[in-house]
């Protein structure tokens, strides 16, 4: 009998898979894995940065984005007008009403009548160092400055004034004047002088009220002798327009004061 033929090397014996086939299956099922958790992440988006590229896709993406913020917004105003029916229309005529009324007097709309304007201003720089230079008064009593302009302001108030602008500026009731240098800050603006008050209200009662101030009067001395600005004039009728500005108010907060330190 001949002899069997020896299996030549290198080769695996009958029935059971080369090596490399059992790799190539396993690199397929862990492919197939990532590809599923790509996916489920993608949440059915193609992640490549390739994708960012299709127009069309994009488009249809916003689109639908778009739709649905439609339907939000229609939910919301539909949910407002449910709200708004439930308020009584007679309870909301009324605050309306009341509101339209208060504008005025609060300085958000504007005003008409007669009026009277003081103007305040420095007193001439060539006065001004003469006096210095004798060393009759300092410069700062011959400049006008933040008392002067809120004496005013305070006189006309109390003379009845309706309504009050400073630098064409309404004045309302969480004005505030603070002198800033050489200027005066009016609603966070600076301004230079002159300055110019105006007030609408009886012209009678406001020129007396003027007349009436100590701090004018005291005022009115130095515009004697040193020429320091002060005109009044009166006027048949004047237009004040509304306050335009913020109505957020701005307030000073306390601060905590800091615990000592425990001593060691």
């Amino acid at each position: 009998m001949p002899d069997a033929p020896s299996r030549p090397r290198g080769r695996a014996p009958l029935g059971l898979p080369p090596a490399w086939r059992i790799a190539a299956v396993g690199v397929f099922v862990v492919a197939g894995t990532l590809f599923v958790t790509s996916s489920l992440d993608a949440d059915g988006l193609d992640l490549r940065a390739s994708s960012v590229s299709d127009l069309d896709t994009v488009v249809r993406q916003e689109s639908d984005r778009t739709d649905d913020l439609r339907a939000r917004v229609a939910d919301l105003t539909a949910e407002v007008d449910s709200l708004g029916r439930d308020v009584g229309d007679a309870q909301v005529r009324r605050l309306q009403r009341q509101v339209a009324q208060l504008r005025e007097p609060a300085g958000f709309a504007a005003v008409r009548g007669p009026a009277v304007t003081v103007t305040l201003e420095d007193a001439p720089k060539d006065v001004i160092a003469r006096a210095v230079e004798k060393g009759e008064v300092d410069t700062e009593e011959l400049l006008v400055h933040q008392q002067d302009i809120q004496a005013v302001v305070n006189a006309l108030w109390g003379g009845g004034a309706e309504a009050m602008t400073l630098q064409d500026q309404r004045v309302i009731s969480t004005t505030g004047i603070k002198c800033v240098g050489n200027t005066v800050v009016l609603h966070g603006v600076p301004y230079a002088p002159p300055y110019v008050i105006t007030a609408v209200g009886d012209t009678s009662d406001l020129l007396e009220a003027l007349d009436r101030s100590d701090y004018i009067d005291g005022y009115r001395t130095y515009t004697e002798a040193y020429d320091l600005g002060y005109d009044v004039r009166t006027e048949a009728s004047a237009t004040l327009p509304a306050y335009d500005g913020g109505t957020e108010l701005r307030y000073a907060r306390a601060v905590a004061p800091e615990q000592d330190a425990p001593r060691s």
